[in-house]
């Protein structure tokens, strides 16, 4: 196909056509070691970047496409669970859409942990557990989020919740916990970079909570004062992650601290009395 410089736009569509061509030159060039920087550069200068200038004028649009694609496929993995859970019931429909981000799943009796196998479409035969409790959950890394943790909604008997490492995970995503809040003993949050300190206040009604992995949470900054305030709300809990017994003497320093205990002391009232904070 002959594309004419001369033309200033170009929709999104027909560039996405043209980048074919561009992989496919990549891919003619001879490769180069980790030693020979100079080729490299010289290609990146000398052929890379002038396809690109001359092929993608309208990189503005092409970038809001992908960024629209990436938006649909996440609400579609976040909802895909919808219409099972009409045909099967709700604790099938979390488990479908926990395999479905590439997690693990494990019911009420059972042992082992169950994934989606790399050549079958499942490795487990879900219909033998179409009445049995989904007590197990293990979503580490997805890209599951706020609509998507409503799948935990009506979920009677879950009582293990593993969401490390969820980019999309924040502090109104929390808020959703309450609904397993009489089941649930273990939560990991750990890597979550949304999660503050706000987020965390709202954990205050999981009352049967036995163990919380809180470790590496960037926006969480006063980490000694948070582990004051997570054990106060939840007194039978293992809170692991934020300090050790050492670092946490460090932080109790009432003459400069005591107002940050006060602030966070009134972001978990406000959590109880029902409101979610923004």
């Amino acid at each position: 196909v002959q594309l004419s410089h001369d033309s200033s736009k170009m929709a999104a569509p027909t560039a996405l056509r043209c980048s074919r061509h561009l992989f496919t030159s990549l891919h003619a060039y001879p490769r180069y070691s980790s030693h020979s920087a100079s080729p490299a550069t010289g290609l990146l200068k000398g052929r890379i970047l002038p396809y690109l200038y001359n092929h993608f004028y309208d990189m503005e649009s092409f970038i809001d496409v992908g960024m629209k694609l990436r938006s649909a496929n996440l609400e579609r993995k976040n909802e895909i669970y919808i219409n099972i859970q009409e045909r099967y019931g709700d604790n099938m429909a979390a488990a479908v859409f926990a395999l479905v981000l590439k997690g693990g799943i494990r019911f009420q009796g059972q042992t082992e942990w169950y994934r989606e196998h790399k050549r079958r479409r499942y490795s487990v035969d879900l219909v033998k557990y179409l009445k049995a409790p989904l007590e197990a959950m293990d979503v580490s890394g997805s890209i599951i989020n706020y609509n998507g943790l409503g799948s935990l909604a009506n979920l009677k008997g879950l009582k293990y919740l593993d969401l490390s490492r969820c980019p999309n995970v924040d502090d109104w995503s929390l808020s959703r916990l309450h609904a397993v809040g009489e089941t649930l003993e273990e939560l990991s949050l750990a890597g979550c970079p949304q999660i503050t300190e706000k987020g965390l206040a709202c954990l205050h009604h999981l009352e049967n909570l036995r163990r919380l992995d809180v470790s590496d949470l960037p926006s969480v900054p006063h980490k000694g004062l948070v582990q004051i305030l997570l054990e106060e709300m939840l007194p039978q809990c293992d809170v692991v992650g934020l300090c050790s017994d050492e670092e946490l003497a460090l932080h109790i320093e009432p003459d400069s601290q005591h107002g940050h205990i006060e602030d966070l002391q009134e972001v978990t009232s406000i959590q109880k009395d029902g409101k979610i904070l923004a």
